[in-house]
């Protein structure tokens, strides 16, 4: 079972970022579920959100896992919440952050050693749909770092999703994030 959990603040898109995800992978025949936990609910409060996919029914609906995947979509969180809770030695870190890799393990040496992957999901976020709202970044970079799906078929599938939803204006930003922050994550 593939396990992911995302550390955000509500109002940038990680219900929507598990939620779409699950939707496109659902459609791949795989079993999914996508949910999410948070405080007081309020916009930029801290909140987590959850994915597991697996290719046999999945019977634990609990929060609490051993995540594959850790995906920060809020740089201050990666120094104020334990991002590195219930990890595996094989889990990969993707997180949104303006410092270099070497900058961030410097400023977070818990990470050291383990498999980090960076990017401005804020930046990419503000620079293709005039907002911060770094779901659709994180997904490109998940997506690639995973490679659970190809990038191509992602897209066209997360277009359906979107597309009910939102304009042909705002989808084509959010393919443009995606496949940005997809050839920027390292």
């Amino acid at each position: 079972m593939l396990q992911i959990r995302w550390h955000s603040r509500a109002g940038q898109g990680a219900i929507t970022g598990a939620k779409g995800l699950a939707d496109v992978v659902a459609g791949t025949g795989k079993e999914v579920q996508a949910f999410a936990l948070y405080g007081s609910a309020k916009r930029g409060a801290a909140m987590t959100a959850y994915n597991r996919i697996d290719s046999e029914p999945i019977l634990n609906h609990e929060k609490f896992m051993s995540p594959d995947y850790v995906l920060v979509i809020d740089p201050g969180l990666t120094f104020i919440t334990n991002i590195c809770a219930d990890e595996k030695p094989t889990t990969a870190y993707i997180i949104t952050t303006h410092l270099s890799k070497e900058e961030l393990l410097d400023k977070k040496p818990e990470l050291k050693g383990k498999k980090v992957y960076t990017l401005d999901c804020i930046k990419i976020s503000i620079d293709t749909l005039g907002k911060p709202i770094p779901n659709a970044p994180m997904l490109g970079a998940f997506i690639k770092i995973s490679g659970i799906l190809e990038l191509e078929f992602f897209k066209e599938a997360f277009k359906k999703v979107l597309g009910k939803k939102l304009s042909p204006k705002i989808i084509e930003a959010n393919m443009q994030a995606i496949e940005r922050a997809y050839n920027e994550v390292k």
